[in-house]
């Protein structure tokens, strides 16, 4: 089984970006943040996904996504925390109808209705009720919701801990994944996300958070930004600071993705990486969609890359499969439940 451990919605209906579009025009002119949702058929969701990711899958071979709200859209900086708070609403709903209609298919994973100076406290009610109502299998953690200003404390920060023993409580892993930026210097998926995720190894790094928290799961995507690129900057810098080796010290709780668009950078990773670390992605149909002139292929059909690593097929199911079942229990209890 080919398990791809990072999808977002970034086809949904036209209709429901539309409601996104009105619930932020009346914030600022001071009117309703919730208006009526629009009545979004289960046709539209079929064709949005068809024509799309369930056609992309079958055509490269992988079997299970899972699939959260589209991250740049999360725009956590937008409004304030009851638009939040609605917007978060509608968009994990609108990820349980794709899961209901695909559930051999797509496991959902939970956007969060963060805010800027909000308490990411205030997130756990909706963290339980995707996990306990709807069957989601985990969440994105935004470590930036303000955009781009990096107004939060770091997430080794005790502010974060409320929800980290939330995650521990119920038993699901987090992808530490920002939004859109607000900041013209940072291009959101070329420079925000990367930068995102190397920032919050550094953190990890210099904290002590899984000291506190044992069997709290992180995965950081894309690859782990420049993580893998600098892993001697890193194990030196964990010298210098006098912190454990890396491999006791984050790496029992930290995983990294494979939404790396070239063979060299896979390569690498797997290089540079245990393989009990690395989890299947390939956010397609997201940050980078078209065709590498170089290969003929597409830069997001990451399995590809996989495949044509000098590894042992026992290690390749652990990418592909065996360590997403572990890193998330709650979908290896739903595949077990289905038989698979």
């Amino acid at each position: 089984m080919i398990i791809d451990c990072h999808g977002h919605y970034t086809t949904a209906p036209a209709s429901h970006d539309q409601w996104r579009e009105k619930q932020t025009t009346a914030f600022k002119l001071g009117g309703n943040i919730d208006p009526a949702y629009p009545n979004i058929s289960d046709d539209e969701i079929r064709e949005s996904i068809e024509n799309n990711q369930l056609r992309l899958l079958r055509e490269r071979g992988a079997d299970v996504t899972i699939f959260s709200p589209r991250a740049s859209a999360m725009a956590h900086h937008v409004g304030n925390e009851a638009v939040s708070q609605a917007w978060t609403r509608h968009c994990n709903d609108l990820i349980k109808r794709v899961v209901d209609l695909f559930p051999e298919t797509f496991v959902g994973v939970c956007q969060l209705p963060q805010s800027p100076g909000v308490s990411i406290s205030n997130s756990i009610a909706e963290l339980e009720r995707c996990v306990k109502e709807l069957g989601f299998v985990g969440c994105n953690l935004n470590p930036d919701p303000s955009g781009g200003r990096w107004t939060s404390p770091p997430l080794t920060d005790r502010a974060w801990y409320p929800f980290f023993e939330k995650m521990v409580e119920l038993d699901v892993p987090a992808m530490i994944h920002v939004s859109g930026s607000c900041n013209p210097n940072f291009h959101a998926t070329g420079a925000h996300y990367i930068n995102a995720d190397t920032t919050a190894f550094m953190q990890f790094l210099e904290g002590d958070l899984f000291k506190d928290f044992p069997p709290l799961r992180l995965i950081i995507p894309h690859g782990g930004g420049a993580v893998p690129y600098h892993w001697g900057r890193y194990r030196g810098l964990a010298d210098m600071l006098k912190r454990p080796p890396l491999s006791e010290h984050v790496m029992r709780n930290v995983f990294f993705d494979t939404c790396v668009y070239h063979q060299a950078g896979i390569d690498l990773l797997f290089r540079v990486i245990n393989i009990d670390n690395i989890l299947f992605g390939s956010e397609m149909v997201g940050a980078v969609r078209g065709i590498d002139p170089e290969t003929g292929h597409y830069f997001d059909d990451t399995k590809r890359y996989i495949d044509a690593l000098p590894i042992p097929d026992a290690d390749k199911r652990k990418v592909f499969e065996l360590n997403a079942r572990r890193v998330y229990p709650r979908l290896d209890a739903i595949l077990k439940r289905q038989g698979r």
